[in-house]
């Protein structure tokens, strides 16, 4: 006995785990991912992808305010391995049905819960699920993402909104719109947050965009780097503990002080997933459906009444129409005019942005006496087009189920919910409790002011559309902003959460040294054709019309176009691309082929190869920046094209775009 105590006394000084390690091992089925995971002192995981180390050896776990540390010491009591080969349906979607192919291995651990790994051909997903059936705070989650070298990080900071408390506390209040800070990773601002989705550059040119999926009554997730050191770790705002209505226009819930935990846990659940993309080529990030495959299943048991489609906006374009006999602005004849527009058009809807309601009353049973809002559902429904109602987050949460049966009953038919700014668990809560109030009265919704998507699109299909992307509203007032760069670079990163409003179709379009910032005659960044192009590359299934109708009323063969593009797909082929540079994307509804084609601020000759299209028309129509679209942007070719052969040459202009329908 003697000896024993000695024994077990020199372990400890020593420092030599009691708790023998032991190593578990999971590969995508075509073996090119390689997870391996530890357990012992501390959970973690690791990624090689063809023998370069993607993720080195990188902590996961959660702290919880009874003392219990899932992913501390522990020895997994069972694992279990299983393949999964299926189709999943997709709803108003990129493509109409996804191959859903993964590895997958549970590990149960012993004070009832367990980690779920699994590796798919294009990356690798983890999360926890607890069975603790007592309820329980999450003080804070363990998350690390360690790389073995200093590379380049393409990350996104948080451009914090004043607020009360230190710097870090005032960044958990934000509108998630920046562009791309590029950094190696032990160059980052230390005190800055990074939101979601951010890219890791990796040697032989591979790249691994990390974000998360299935997000649900659970604080999103943030990145931040310690000074000097190369990798991420894992930030969540604190549960609110005292709000106050305020900020823009009374329309939000600003969070005074938060508690010392980030969620607040009731019953047994599932976690989010931890989600690395691992891709060999840059226009495979484009074309990414890890996060729908994560997100749960549909809720909804009938999705006939949802309608994506094109929408006339008016807050862009600040309202300005002429050669009219009215007064411009939030008034019916006004919106009258949008919705003949629509009508002419085919375009399916129309959206009452901010100041129908009366301003700063959060109140949306307070209507301007301009509008009279049933005259104006009723004039759109005798010409086919649908109305859309912008909404503050406050004024539609204090009485969302009120709000959602009274604009149903009169012939609304979705809102576009803004400021939400932040993504604590009591906001991400909100997400889902208005997606299932508004699929409750048959509602669909544009989340503005928002986090990144995480799969709700497939769990509610109602919610048709997000922001959380620095998109074409910046050209309103930022003059520094390169949106051109920024639309090459978004489809590869922020894309791959799923789609965004970038609110596209400008017909004013300037070049990058006659570009200005102008908020009542806003123009874009880039040619004309870069414009139709978005239409194509973006996704986007419920999108805008930015400009005016006047203006496009003018534009009468741009206008055509804009409005026949669909905007759901049945396919989806990502034809070439490189971040920050240029991107190519073929997508077919039908029988028809769209290629869309942009490129950065340098002007290129692209070579597209047809092959993976496997046929089909071989001639078709080309709009193509036209030969002066260096120095005046709008100027466009609109013309047949014969196809020769697999191939398509196209000239792309400074900034500039292409479409090809066949």
């Amino acid at each position: 006995m003697k000896n024993k105590v000695l024994f077990l006394l020199f372990l400890v000084l020593t420092g030599i785990n009691l708790l023998a390690q032991k190593q578990y091992t999971l590969q995508s089925p075509n073996e090119k991912i390689t997870v391996t995971i530890n357990t012992g002192d501390q959970l973690s995981y690791s990624v090689q992808h063809d023998g370069t180390i993607v993720l080195a050896d990188s902590p996961i776990g959660m702290e919880l305010d009874n003392g219990v540390v899932l992913g501390g010491p522990a020895k997994a009591l069972a694992d279990k391995a299983t393949s999964v080969d299926q189709t999943i349906k997709a709803d108003f979607y990129k493509r109409n049905e996804i191959q859903d192919q993964y590895n997958e291995l549970v590990l149960t651990f012993k004070g009832l819960y367990k980690v779920i790994f699994r590796a798919y051909n294009e990356g690798v997903a983890y999360r926890f699920q607890t069975g603790i059936a007592k309820p329980f705070n999450v003080v804070r989650e363990i998350a690390d993402f360690n790389f073995d070298k200093d590379y380049t990080a393409w990350i996104p900071y948080v451009n914090a909104r004043k607020g009360d408390g230190d710097f870090i506390q005032q960044q958990f209040f934000t509108s998630f719109e920046n562009t791309y800070t590029v950094t190696p990773l032990s160059k980052m601002e230390p005190e800055r947050l990074v939101f979601l989705p951010a890219m890791v550059e990796l040697e032989n040119g591979k790249k691994v965009v990390i974000t998360e999926a299935d997000l649900e009554d659970f604080p999103g997730l943030l990145l931040r780097n310690e000074k000097g050191k190369t990798g991420f770790t894992a930030v969540h705002a604190g549960y609110p503990k005292t709000e106050e209505q305020g900020g823009h226009n009374n329309l939000q819930y600003v969070v005074k002080e938060r508690e010392n935990y980030v969620a607040k846990i009731d019953k047994k659940r599932f976690f989010p997933w931890r989600c690395l993309l691992i891709s060999e080529n840059d226009k495979d990030l484009a074309d990414s459906d890890l996060v729908y495959k994560l997100a749960s299943p549909c809720r909804v048991d009938d999705l006939s009444w949802i309608k994506p489609g094109k929408v006339a906006w008016d807050w862009w374009n600040n309202w300005n129409i002429y050669g009219v006999p009215f007064k411009a602005g939030i008034n019916n004849d006004t919106y009258k005019y949008y919705i003949d527009f629509a009508a002419k058009y085919g375009i399916e809807y129309v959206i009452l942005d901010e100041g129908w309601a009366v301003n700063k009353q959060a109140d949306l049973f307070q209507v301007v006496p301009e509008i009279n809002l049933k005259e104006l559902v009723a004039y759109g429904k005798e010409r086919n087009v649908g109305l859309v109602l912008w909404a503050g987050y406050a004024a539609i949460d204090k009485d969302m189920e009120h709000v959602c049966q009274h604009y149903s009953d009169m012939g609304i038919k979705g809102f576009k919910v803004d400021f939400m700014d932040r993504d604590d668990q009591k906001v991400v809560d909100f997400y889902y409790r208005m997606a299932a109030m508004a699929a409750k009265y048959h509602l669909f919704i544009d989340f503005h002011g928002a986090y990144k998507p995480t799969g709700l699109s497939r769990t509610y299909p109602n919610v048709l559309n997000y922001e959380g992307v620095y998109g074409l509203e910046q050209a309103k007032w930022d003059n520094e902003g390169d949106l051109a760069t920024n639309e090459v670079t978004i489809p590869f990163i922020r894309m791959v959460a799923g789609s965004f409003d970038y609110t596209q179709g400008a017909m004013k379009n300037a070049q990058k040294n006659s570009f200005a910032a102008n908020w009542g005659e806003p123009m874009s960044q880039g040619t004309r054709c870069r414009q139709l192009a978005e239409y194509v590359i973006f996704e986007s299934p419920f999108n805008m019309l930015c400009d005016s109708p006047s203006n496009y009323l003018k534009e009468d063969e741009c206008t055509k176009f804009i409005a026949s593009v669909p905007t759901t797909w049945d396919k989806t082929v990502v034809l070439d691309g490189k971040v920050g540079e240029y991107l190519v994307i073929a997508r077919k509804k039908g029988y028809k082929w769209y290629i869309g084609a942009i490129t950065n601020w340098e002007e290129r000759d692209l070579t597209i190869d047809l092959t993976p299209l496997n046929g089909g028309a071989k001639s078709g129509h080309i709009f193509r920046d036209g030969p002066n679209a260096n120095r005046v942007a709008q100027d466009y070719v609109s013309e047949h094209y014969q196809v020769m052969g697999n191939t398509v040459k196209v000239h792309l202009a400074k900034g500039g775009g292409m479409v090809l329908v066949w």
